[in-house]
């Protein structure tokens, strides 16, 4: 529901809309587009994301696999960020609430942001998939990585979302994520360290913050901190001398 309204009507116009960004988000638009009525050129990002939001929650691609949940679980944060957070897939909490990285790892998520001078009303979280992977009938609590497969089938979906987005930013949240948006097989040890770039917005890979609640390590959490370092950097925003020295041995 959003601001009391439980349904968003999607008419053929809309549709052709969506589709447009959504095969322009992958370099397959249309060679001869069905050109937008002019209400569509003044849409705003929280007009493009609900209609976006309505399609996912009914998203052929991935109810066809079977093998995903059928709780959607959009997006969360700002449609104006100029930072915008990308992970793989909802999970039991994330499920449960209706809101990405609300679990552990998204609690140590807003830790990272508060560290950056950020809370998460300032950015714009959200995932490649958009249902939790399933498990079978005794699933539980228990989580799994969404498969290449069901990616794929959501992919179409993220990268519309980028396109009405249009942050200044992208950081990538594990393999899934940057495997996505980038279209590689690299690690995530291979691709972080540097920008890349999805639909000429750039891109910073680092680990997820489930990796962190694993490996406690220092040399971890200051790899992950870098990363938030160099998307700081390359937005402008202040970095303090304390920041600068996060994580390092002392």
């Amino acid at each position: 529901m959003e601001g009391g309204q439980m349904r968003l009507a999607v008419d053929d116009d809309a549709r052709r809309i969506l589709r447009n960004w959504m095969l322009q988000a992958r370099g397959k638009a249309d060679s001869a587009p069905v050109p937008p009525p002019a209400a569509a050129d003044a849409m705003s990002v929280e007009d493009k994301l609900a209609l976006l939001r309505s399609r996912a929650a009914k998203w052929k691609p991935a109810r066809r696999l079977g093998t995903l949940r059928d709780t959607m679980v959009f997006a969360t944060g700002n449609p104006h960020a100029r930072l915008m957070l990308v992970g793989e897939a909802p999970g039991f909490d994330e499920e449960r609430i209706g809101e990405p990285f609300v679990g552990k790892a998204g609690q140590l998520l807003n830790k990272i942001l508060t560290a950056m001078g950020l809370a998460r009303d300032d950015v714009y979280i959200s995932n490649v998939c958009k249902f939790r992977p399933d498990m079978g009938a005794h699933q539980g609590t228990a989580n799994r990585p969404p498969s290449a497969e069901e990616i794929a089938a959501c992919l179409p979906l993220i990268l519309a979302e980028i396109r009405a987005i249009r942050p200044a930013c992208i950081i990538c949240l594990g393999g899934s994520a940057a495997k996505a948006l980038l279209g590689t097989e690299s690690s995530v040890h291979a691709m972080r360290g540097r920008w890349l770039e999805c639909q000429g917005i750039p891109v910073r890979v680092t680990y997820h913050p489930s990796y962190l609640l694993r490996n406690e390590t220092l040399s971890a959490r200051r790899s992950v901190w870098e990363d938030m370092l160099a998307a700081m950097h390359l937005l402008g925003m202040p970095v303090s001398a304390r920041q600068q020295h996060f994580f390092l041995p002392s």
